[in-house]
């Protein structure tokens, strides 16, 4: 069983335009990791130098602490499922599943325990002898996986396998991925993907790409780390945009002085201030910043799960509601914000709004981050738990 190595790795084309640039990146045995990002950012081609399908243009890839850049794609060890299916039309799922064992000799009573382990573990025994035009697209799918299993690679290499599903098989696809991740024994996982949830609900480590829209920084890492880091934590203004459903609110803000115990701002067009526990460092009063927090994160003080909190760790906001997106169980709260801005509140389903109605959320200065004008996060005070609004309600 593998683990992956990239050691410094670059891919330009003909016109030496970069699309990966200088990642430096280690994926451990039995680890899933994800590479998220939005189209165009360079994850697929990432994907695609691991297996050996493009070539490394700079730097080095491992497999298994092997250096695989001159390895053909067939002898590396690795499976990969595609996003378009990539089935034979005219052979049945059993013989799709065992056409890659029949090309490496393997004994045909091998290949026969192999296909039909992977049909009971995916639920396709009923299927061997139908052909890919009378399945669903769900079932295509895990004739794709079928065919990885088989194999028993040391990385199993995902690219964007559910994003020709509709939502429900989506999810009932994405919930099987993750258990079968379970039976990979010591096989390192690298799946590919622009849906946050599936990266948030199936990854060990998330690898989020610079977008294409920012030149100086395409191609390269933005941040890896755990999900709940990257959600918690983000290393910048792009990560915290990227991450989240609907994404942070950014706010202009401008500092009126840094102390040890934090960074005091005003957000701009209003007289509201806040202390929040963060490094200063070469911030200085009367610097502009991006002041951020999430829709979950901004409280509704009118509710029963209302609380106090002591003076300076708090932000009361009294704005008027523009739009209500009522969702059943929760609400998205549109709300006006000095300067055009939009600002999104979550509130609870049984909440009642109406247009033109003015409310007050609360944000919590241990739930807000800022942002320097480099569009860096300013780094906590001291490291605290990572946990979610209803842990700390």
């Amino acid at each position: 069983m593998a683990s992956i190595s990239l050691r410094g790795v670059q891919k330009a084309y003909g016109d030496n335009t970069p699309v990966i640039r200088n990642v430096d990146l280690e994926i451990g045995k039995n680890e899933f990791c994800v590479f998220l990002g939005p189209s165009g950012c360079g994850k697929s081609t990432l994907l695609r130098m691991i297996a050996g399908l493009e070539d490394v243009t700079d730097g080095d890839v491992s497999i298994g602490g092997k250096l695989v850049n001159d390895v053909p794609a067939a002898q590396r060890g690795v499976a990969m499922v595609f996003q378009s299916y990539a089935l034979f039309p005219h052979m049945t799922v059993y013989e799709n599943m065992a056409f890659g064992l029949k090309l490496a000799k393997t004994p045909k009573a091998d290949i026969d325990r192999k296909v039909r382990e992977a049909a009971r573990i995916l639920q396709l025994e009923a299927l061997l002898e139908r052909h890919p035009k009378a399945l669903s697209g769900g079932q295509r799918q895990r004739v794709a996986i079928g065919r990885a299993i088989v194999r028993e690679p040391g990385v199993f290499l995902f690219d964007e396998p559910l994003s020709n599903l509709d939502a429900t098989l989506r999810g009932q696809t994405r919930i099987e991925i993750a258990r079968l991740h379970k039976q990979f024994a010591e096989a390192s996982v690298v799946y590919v993907t622009h849906d946050q949830i599936e990266a948030m609900t199936l990854a060990d480590k998330i690898v989020l790409l610079h977008s294409g829209k920012d030149t100086e920084m395409y191609g390269s890492i933005a941040q890896v780390g755990a999900p709940l880091e990257l959600y918690h934590r983000p290393a910048s203004r792009f990560v915290a945009g990227f991450i989240g459903s609907p994404r942070m609110n950014f706010l202009p803000a401008t500092v009126n002085g840094v102390d040890a115990q934090g960074v005091s701002i005003t957000l701009d067009g209003s007289a509201e201030t806040l202390r929040l526990p963060l490094q200063a460092g070469a911030l200085a009063a009367g610097a502009q910043v991006t002041f951020g927090v999430r829709p979950e994160h901004l409280e509704l003080i009118a509710s029963n799960n209302g609380h106090a909190a002591r003076a300076g760790e708090s932000l009361t906001l009294a704005r008027k509601v523009t739009l209500v997106e009522a969702l059943g169980e929760h609400s998205y709260v549109h709300l006006d914000q000095p300067g055009g801005n939009v600002l999104i509140a979550k509130a609870p389903g049984d909440a009642q709004f109406a247009p033109g109605d003015t409310v007050q959320f609360r944000a919590h200065a241990a739930q807000c981050h800022l942002f320097a004008q480099d569009g860096f996060a300013l780094a906590p005070l001291a490291a605290q738990p990572l946990e979610s609004a209803a842990q700390r309600a």
